[in-house]
């Protein structure tokens, strides 16, 4: 088994470790699990962080668990939050575990039969039937009140200036999270707990109970919270959370949000957000430094996640994409856009309405007249002479040229190129 801990500290995942976790992970097969929140039937890039801890988990020989937090879920979490949020019910809960676990199986192998082949948990499964009283006889008497309230997570909803202050709900999250680990500890041999830096006071809380009510031995490991160079949230966007769905968020827009990031993100991000080796990003971030006009650390970084997430198909197609607008690509690129990607690529460009009877007309008349890509006809003309002006990405050789029906974008739209930058877009109606 490769060193899982010395794997994550070169790429500055560690945050805190608790003493004998390396030990443990050196002498023998390990099982830990990693708490996902279900309250969204897709995973986002807030989420990467702790999945690919488990997918190094899993390479170096360890056996991961993803725990769909469907009890947790309907509570919520007072970590790093101001105030409580919506409950969910079961139905919703159970179709969004549904769709977590597809996404996670891009990431983990669940099927292989082997030692080590990841599994999916809930917690609603086992706490579903747990009734109040038996939880506060069996679990509450382990865990005082100075215990729980020592905590940050509670210390700052109490002592803050939030006038909502925190319910008896979220008080109890630790407890419910706590006896997770136990669960997992008793039925699955789980001694390793995972997570971002704000889980320290749950994940511990679950130790303590381990050790108190069974006199075992549980572990924890977090990773640092993640943030942009500068102070912003990580992953979130004008639009909002970059998921890893495309339904909502295409694999073009997918593939942009990594290629865009800063350069000293691009150097953190590349560590802990693929599954390259030491060697291969030493390497980049070298090259990179010499020549970071070029952005080939970006590249490499969009391109690594990117296939892991949508497939090497839909990667392609998002750098297809991207050179139709900074590049010099050809009209097939275009034509093979679907009209999703096609808008967002050209999101905010000018549009103008048509009929397609508009279309009978010669370019000039439908540039300047029907539209008002021109001003003028004379202009219009003018620009055409002089090679200016390109429609679906190839060059308009004569005024009196017509566009096709068939010429159009997903049957309706004409885009429209004048000079190198200029774009717009008719919509043919």
């Amino acid at each position: 088994m490769n060193n899982f801990v010395q794997e994550l500290k070169w790429r500055g995942m560690v945050h805190n470790i608790m003493p004998g976790t390396e030990e443990l992970l050196q002498r023998e097969l390990t099982s830990a699990y990693v708490g996902i929140d279900p309250t969204a039937d897709s995973l986002h890039i807030g989420h990467l962080v702790s999945i690919m801890m488990l997918k190094h988990f899993q390479a170096c020989g360890h056996k991961p668990i993803a725990l769909v937090g469907g009890a947790t879920g309907m509570i919520g979490d007072p970590s790093m939050k101001s105030s409580e949020r919506n409950l969910l019910d079961e139905k919703t809960l159970r179709h969004n575990q549904a769709a977590i676990r597809e996404q996670l199986g891009k990431f983990l192998d669940f099927n292989s039969g082997s030692p080590n082949a990841a599994i999916l948990v809930n917690n609603y499964d086992w706490m579903k039937e747990y009734t109040f009283l038996h939880f506060i006889r069996d679990i509450g008497k382990h865990i005082t009140v100075n215990y729980m309230m020592s905590k940050d997570s509670v210390k700052k909803r109490i002592t803050g200036d939030e006038r909502e202050g925190m319910s008896f709900t979220e008080f109890t999250y630790q407890l419910v999270q706590g006896y997770d680990y136990l669960f997992l500890y008793k039925n699955h041999g789980c001694k390793l707990q995972m997570g971002g830096s704000d889980q320290w006071g749950n994940i511990t809380t679950g130790t303590e109970l381990i050790r108190r009510k069974e006199g075992g031995e549980a572990f924890a490991l977090t990773c640092p919270l993640i943030t942009k160079a500068d102070g912003g949230k990580f992953g979130k966007t004008e639009q909002g959370n970059v998921w890893l769905d495309a339904k909502y968020t295409s694999p073009y827009k997918f593939y942009q949000f990594w290629l865009n990031v800063s350069d000293d993100d691009a150097q953190r991000y590349v560590k802990i957000f693929t599954m390259l080796n030491k060697e291969t990003i030493e390497s980049a971030i070298e090259s990179h430094l010499k020549e970071p006009h070029k952005r080939e650390l970006q590249k490499l970084l969009a391109k690594e996640v990117t296939e892991m997430v949508h497939g090497e198909e839909e990667y392609q197609k998002a750098v297809e994409a991207s050179g139709i607008l900074f590049g010099n690509s050809t009209s097939e690129a275009l034509r093979n856009l679907d009209e999703e990607t096609f808008l967002t690529i050209f999101e905010g460009v000018p549009q103008f309405s048509v009929s397609k009877e508009d279309l009978k007309e010669n370019i000039v008349e439908l540039l300047a007249v029907k539209s008002a890509v021109f001003p003028s006809k004379g202009e219009c003309r003018k620009m055409i002479q002089g090679g200016g002006v390109s429609v679906n990405k190839e060059k308009a050789d004569s005024a009196d040229q017509v566009i096709s029906p068939a010429e159009l974008l997903n049957g309706k739209y004409i885009l429209v190129q004048k000079g190198k930058k200029n774009y717009y877009i008719l919509k043919a109606e």
